[in-house]
């Protein structure tokens, strides 16, 4: 797949099939709609494009809106590439670009950049200054530029949205089971490994602290999750705290993995967690030997419940 950032850095002349959206999570219900894009592409020998922006709108447009994202860019484009596109356009989304007018959009970028032939959009799509134009005005505009344009159902959007919905609700409640069945895929954390205060290796469990630097990421509820990584081009699993460690006077949110069975250093590596299943939520110990005990058990439960089930 070509990741594209920046529209003005597309230049491919192939005629293409396009959807737009801001797919965050790119879950089941997104991955449905891309699947047709593809499908379609391929039947009528047509490059595959998803155009999508950077800030997310309401971002620029809401002021001090705090909005948490289920992918960062990084992931969604994986996540895309995984499913087989051709191509990810990235715009970066301005108060100036969200002043174009629905015929500048659909003439200057749909048809002179992207080169649509056919477009894939929701019923109730709307686009241009103030979003005034709408699915019916982008038919005539297909008329007029001649792209075809094929309308996804109020029920397919419906399964979008209420899916994205569900997502939200259980990352934020820790329900990594609930949230990567909608997701299609397990839930990620990205971020570089950096040294912590060592407190881990003292008691027999070693962390690497993950270090995520996009804010508007949107971390799951703290507790202790069942996690697996790619390491070194191997497949290695591990628990992962989300929390402040309030046992050792934390203060702070931090997230740390214990790798099982690994010990190679990954100082200063970027690497992709994998979130399972949430074992527990953040607990208080009364003493490190308390919180020892506590992760022996954790480990057990850990290691059993990879054990018992496929992930």
């Amino acid at each position: 797949m070509n990741k594209i950032i920046k529209l003005k850095n597309y230049n491919n002349t192939k005629n293409s099939v396009v959807t737009i959206g801001t797919f965050d999570g790119v879950h089941i219900g997104h991955q449905k709609i891309v699947k047709r894009l593809i499908k379609i592409a391929k039947k009528n020998n047509l490059q595959s494009v998803v155009l999508t922006f950077f800030p997310h709108p309401r971002m620029v447009l809401q002021k001090g809106a705090n909005i948490k994202l289920i992918n960062t860019i990084d992931e969604k484009a994986q996540l895309f590439d995984n499913l087989g596109l051709d191509y990810l356009v990235i715009e970066e989304f301005t108060k100036a670009f969200s002043r174009l007018t629905a015929l500048e959009f659909v003439r200057d970028i749909l048809v002179n950049k992207l080169h649509v032939s056919h477009i894939i959009i929701g019923y109730d799509h709307q686009f241009g200054r103030n979003r005034t134009a709408n699915i019916n005005d982008l038919k005539e505009y297909g008329e007029l530029y001649d792209f075809k344009v094929t309308e996804i159902t109020a029920q397919d959007i419906d399964e979008v949205t209420i899916s994205s919905t569900k997502i939200r609700n259980a990352l934020n409640e820790g329900d990594i089971i609930t949230a990567n069945a909608f997701l299609g895929y397990h839930f990620m954390l990205t971020g570089t490994i950096v040294k912590g205060k060592g407190i881990g290796k003292q008691i027999g469990f070693p962390t690497a602290n993950l270090l995520i630097e996009e804010a508007y990421k949107l971390i799951p509820n703290s507790g202790v999750y069942v996690v697996k990584s790619k390491l070194n081009a191997n497949t290695v699993y591990g628990m992962m705290n989300i929390g402040t460690n309030p046992t050792v006077g934390g203060k702070s949110q931090s997230i740390e993995i214990h790798f099982f069975d690994f010990s190679q250093d990954i100082y200063g590596k970027k690497v992709n967690i994998e979130l399972i299943k949430r074992l527990r939520g953040e607990q208080k110990f009364e003493s490190i030997e308390a919180l020892q005990k506590q992760l022996y058990k954790d480990k057990s439960n850990a290691l059993d419940y990879i054990n018992r089930n496929d992930v």
